[in-house]
């Protein structure tokens, strides 16, 4: 699965975690023929042994990941002289998010998890300083520490994520990217050209937009026009400002054109959004909502 993709399914998933801890396997510890009824993750830090998933072979070491998704066909087993010790967490992924001011929801058995097998993590250390906040949270109760070890998974899968992206794209063509999107990020509402972004990246226009989708999810010109639409929904929010000045203010001279994107992506026209916004504003002043919130 492209890094794109990958990020934009975890983007969509809200989690709940069951269970966390730290294991020490003892030298002769095996598992065969084991299917998980969970979803859960391993993070090796010391030790060696080897995991089969589904009929294939995997060795495992110090900075393995392992994502065990439920009906995996599992055996592992560690080394006697060098057993394995790992982090793991279970946890129950869900699908919630809002698109186009509508929501969408689906249940566990519903969905398919993005991750799953063994992985690489190259840069470690900051994945077990998360997994051990995580850890230490499991030992106590409470809403406040059952949302912050969510904020702290939801971390960690960042940190996989970034782990990722620095294995697949070069340290210098990354920071080329990020150059770019940042410009995009200060001067969105100039002329912006593929041809600009490449000449400023210093790659060919086919190589930097590959280069930008593979890293963002985006090519760079859906990521202006995303960036813009996001510009323009804050501007339509708070303010009475008239359309024409808001597509101009968000680097759109023609109106019209401005208004047919804007739908395309948001689902409302800019005007429908806005008035939107104001009857939602005006509800919640009705009710007291601003002044208890």
């Amino acid at each position: 699965m492209e890094l794109g993709c990958l990020v934009s399914k975890l983007n969509e998933m809200t989690f709940s975690l069951l269970l966390a801890g730290y294991k020490t396997c003892p030298p002769n510890w095996s598992k065969t023929g084991k299917k998980p009824l969970y979803h859960s993750l391993w993070f090796i830090t010391k030790g060696t042994g080897e995991i089969v998933i589904n009929g294939k072979n995997s060795s495992l070491s110090t900075g393995k990941l392992v994502v065990f998704t439920p009906g995996m066909i599992c055996d592992k087993k560690t080394s006697p002289s060098d057993p394995l010790e790992f982090y793991f967490i279970r946890f129950t992924p869900a699908v919630a998010f809002e698109r186009k001011e509508q929501w969408h929801f689906k249940l566990p058995q519903e969905i398919t998890f993005p991750l799953h097998g063994v992985y690489t993590i190259k840069n470690s250390a900051g994945v077990v300083l998360l997994l051990e906040q995580i850890n230490s949270l499991s030992k106590r109760r409470g809403a406040t520490i059952a949302f912050k070890q969510k904020i702290l998974f939801q971390e960690l899968l960042l940190s996989f994520i970034h782990d990722f992206h620095s294995q697949t794209i070069p340290g210098d063509t990354n920071r080329v990217i990020e150059e770019t999107i940042d410009y995009i990020g200060n001067h969105y509402n100039q002329v912006i050209t593929l041809t600009d972004l490449a000449k400023l990246a210093g790659l060919s226009k086919s190589h930097y937009s590959r280069l930008f989708k593979k890293n963002v999810g985006y090519s760079p010109i859906e990521y202006l026009t995303h960036l813009r639409i996001d510009r323009a929904k804050e501007l339509l929010a708070h303010s009475d400002i008239r359309i024409k000045e808001v597509s101009q203010s968000v680097g759109y001279e023609d109106e019209l054109y401005f208004s047919r994107i804007f739908k395309k992506i948001v689902g409302l026209s800019p005007t429908q959004f806005s008035d939107d916004q104001k009857t939602s504003l005006s509800a919640l002043v009705k009710k007291g909502g601003l002044m208890n919130s």
